[in-house]
């Protein structure tokens, strides 16, 4: 069912000074910024010949990532993202063996404009886990 890391999700307090330091100290390809009113974020990603980073900065005061910044202030991982070739089959496999889905279950559009759900970190030893259709 799992399929190749699509990306690695990390939550930072400074979205500029973050691009900075991947661009100019690592020399990486970075992705213009690209709000995301519908999850409550900013992202930019950062594409590396393997995967990618994802940069998430909060978009408003009720987004996800401002409330993860105020219990990680210095930012952090905030999740990581695997590919599947059917989010569906995938959610209800997941389902039948017990796993949680966040939210109501049914797939959002995420950044890349593909279908994405969140699975409950507690049932992935305490990481956030987001798929992806491939």
């Amino acid at each position: 069912m799992i399929g190749r890391l699509n990306h690695v999700a990390i939550a930072v307090k400074d979205l500029d000074a973050a691009v900075a330091s991947y661009r100019d100290m690592l020399g990486a390809k970075v992705s213009p910024a690209l709000p995301q009113p519908e999850h409550g974020v900013t992202v930019v990603f950062i594409e590396l010949p393997n995967t990618k980073i994802e940069l998430l900065h909060p978009l408003g005061a009720d987004s996800p990532i401002a409330k993860f910044l105020e219990r990680n202030a210095d930012g952090g991982m905030h999740h990581v993202c695997y590919e599947v070739d059917d989010i569906i089959a995938a959610r209800d496999k997941l389902k039948a063996g017990g796993a949680r889905i966040l939210g109501n279950g049914e797939p959002k559009i995420g950044a890349h404009g593909k279908p994405v759900l969140f699975l409950h970190p507690k049932d992935f030893d305490g990481t956030l886990v987001e798929l992806e259709q491939a």
